[in-house]
């Protein structure tokens, strides 16, 4: 009985798709362990510091420095709720958190390359979302913090519960939002996370940015009916 020869090119084919997936699965492999190494790195705010410059470098040193001096550093000074950059600076769930692991790794990138910005350009500031990951209470009818502060803004001199405001700021925050999307205040309007201006007795808050805040919500919510 005479063999047939195999059709001609038939292996080399063979050949070439098994390279192929050979290739993509090395690829999602590399990629996976990419990821997998830049979350790892990632929790330490130490990492997070190394490519930057100014002004994170001094973020990063009064995180290390052990007495809170703004929202930032009292995060990560208190135990029972640390907090790291990336806590702050990713947004929730599994889709948030691999949207701030791709723009690190565009980040890094441009670092390794001597393409980086410095001082860093805040292309994606810190949304209502992030805060609300940890701070989801604060828009509750009644809430009062932990810790008892006094808030600055309209009425003056009165702590969270005082009676007549009674968080009504976070109440409001949302009416403000859908009344004027594209001017409307956010979480950080009012808790700038390094502004050195507050103390802890406010909540590390500015006073008069937390009045012009104020203000701004007030004067487009009377116009609606609502404030």
């Amino acid at each position: 009985m005479i063999k047939k020869p195999n059709a001609p090119g038939k292996k080399p084919f063979m050949i070439t798709i098994a390279g192929l997936l050979a290739a993509v699965v090395i690829i999602i492999l590399l990629t996976a362990g990419g990821f997998a190494f830049a979350a790892s790195q990632e929790a330490h705010d130490a990492f997070c510091a190394s490519c930057h410059t100014q002004p994170e470098s001094t973020y990063y040193q009064r995180e290390i420095a052990g007495s809170p001096v703004d929202l930032a550093s009292f995060h990560t000074a208190n135990k029972a709720g640390y907090a790291r950059c990336i806590d702050c600076h990713s947004g929730p769930g599994l889709t948030g958190r691999l949207q701030a692991e791709l723009l690190g790794a565009r980040n890094a990138i441009k670092w390794y390359t001597g393409t980086a910005v410095q001082p860093a350009v805040l292309n994606y500031p810190i949304g209502d979302a992030n805060c609300l990951k940890c701070h989801q209470a604060v828009t509750q009818r009644g809430f009062s913090p932990k810790e008892q502060i006094t808030v600055p803004g309209r009425g003056g001199g009165g702590g969270e519960g005082e009676t007549g405001r009674n968080n009504h700021w976070h109440e409001f925050l949302t009416r403000w939002q859908t009344s004027a999307p594209a001017t409307a205040g956010s979480c950080t309007s009012c808790h700038g996370g390094h502004l050195t201006t507050g103390t802890a007795q406010s909540g590390f808050m500015d006073t008069q940015t937390v009045q012009n805040t104020c203000n701004a919500c007030h004067q487009v919510l009377r116009r609606e009916g609502n404030g």
